[in-house]
């Protein structure tokens, strides 16, 4: 039958040792015995997983109070009982100060009691050994997530390069048109995601995302969009196919190929496409907010257009709309984020003050980016990106 648990017994009294570890023994114990303090301290030293500790009270060369710091400091959490000739109301409470789990009188004529100790004591030392193993366990845990988190944001990170270095050229100067952006991920990579580029000889398309989520999953899904309009960018140049010069045609696409994705992504959009001949403007939205501000001599309005977002449901429509632009304007776009750094609480008092802030002072990109703040986020809460058009008459 395998012991119960392992009992160091300690008195310098070889004939009282040998007695107490046989009795020991008998209740089901293996035992370690010693009749010199120096020789058990040091075996403390090497074997921390016995489950109790015997030892007379007035052991020769052993100091209980020293001996309570000494185990301590070696953080050996091994329950003591004590053993003495005294039953000494004094001496119980000296043994329970330095630390003893019990105290006995010998002759011990309740070995039943001493029995129930030993097993109390066993318990307790299980439960620390528990504990202590659950806490290495969660220290490995640790150790091993720790670097699991630095692997994967320096992943991020190289990730927020590569993305970066997807944008456009900011500014984009063509004649009198000027085409700018600014991009703040809320993490290292961002769902929000914008671009713009010359189409043939007179059209500049462009397009602002804001993809469901955030972190890689969602800048994933950017990187989807943008390779999409670059395809057919290409198409038109080889193959004179002009879907790149239809916003309709192009959200429609967007919608396949997120569905295609199976990832659970969608995406608001605002797809455009510039004609720098006849100063005019051929747009869709799909479930953008806020929708596009056109900023002119007049003042600053929203441009109406209405559509589901892409990636949602299969067969989606969307609307086309053209207007002609002023000699001079501003037109801006911007993904969601931005309603949730402006001050006002609810969403119909954000896009009254958003649309204010432009018709009150919308001289540059530069200004309007100062105005709402953007030169001052630290750590967004949601992805932000804005794209601006200019034209100076």
């Amino acid at each position: 039958m395998d012991p119960i648990g392992t009992a160091l017994v300690a008195d310098y009294d070889e004939e009282r040792v040998a007695a107490l570890a046989q009795l020991v023994r008998e209740l089901g114990y293996s035992t370690e015995v010693f009749t010199d303090a120096n020789a058990a301290r040091e075996y403390l030293h090497h074997r921390p997983d016995l489950d109790v500790i015997l030892c007379e009270m007035d052991m020769e060369g052993l100091s209980w109070e020293f001996a309570s710091r000494t185990l301590k400091e070696m953080d050996v959490q091994i329950p003591v009982i004590l053993l003495s000739d005294e039953a000494k109301a004094e001496r119980m409470l000296r043994a329970l100060r330095v630390g003893a789990s019990d105290y006995f009188v010998r002759p011990i004529d309740d070995v039943q009691a001493l029995k129930r100790s030993m097993e109390r004591c066993t318990r307790q030392r299980q439960v620390r050994r528990e504990l202590e193993q659950s806490r290495q366990s969660l220290e490995a845990a640790n150790t091993e997530l720790r670097g699991t988190v630095k692997m994967l944001e320096q992943d991020q990170q190289a990730g927020r390069q590569v993305q970066m270095r997807m944008l456009p050229t900011t500014p984009l100067i063509l004649e009198d048109y000027v085409f700018s952006h600014t991009v703040i991920p809320s993490f290292y990579l961002s769902g929000d995601f914008t671009d713009y580029f010359t189409v043939g000889e007179h059209f500049v398309t462009f397009f602002m995302a804001d993809v469901s989520g955030h972190g890689s999953s969602s800048a994933f899904a950017t990187v989807l969009l943008k390779n999409l309009f670059a395809r057919k960018r290409s198409d038109f140049l080889r193959r004179n196919d002009d879907t790149i010069l239809s916003p309709v045609s192009l959200l429609k696409l967007a919608n396949e190929e997120l569905l295609d994705l199976e990832v659970g992504k969608f995406a608001t959009m605002v797809v455009g496409v510039l004609d720098l001949h006849t100063n005019s403007l051929r747009y869709s939205v799909a479930g953008h907010l806020p929708q596009p501000v056109l900023v002119c001599e007049k003042g600053a309005r929203y441009l109406e257009g209405e559509g589901s977002a892409v990636g949602i449901m299969e067969g989606a429509t969307f609307e086309e709309h053209v207007i002609e632009l002023p000699d001079s304007f501003m037109l801006a776009l911007f993904s969601d984020g931005i309603l949730e750094i402006l001050p006002p609480k609810n969403l119909i008092e954000k896009e009254r003050y958003f649309l204010d802030v432009f018709a009150q002072a919308a001289s540059s990109p530069e200004e309007m980016v100062t105005r709402l703040g953007l030169d001052q986020v630290g750590e967004a809460p949601d992805d932000i990106a804005a794209l601006f058009v200019s034209k100076r008459g």
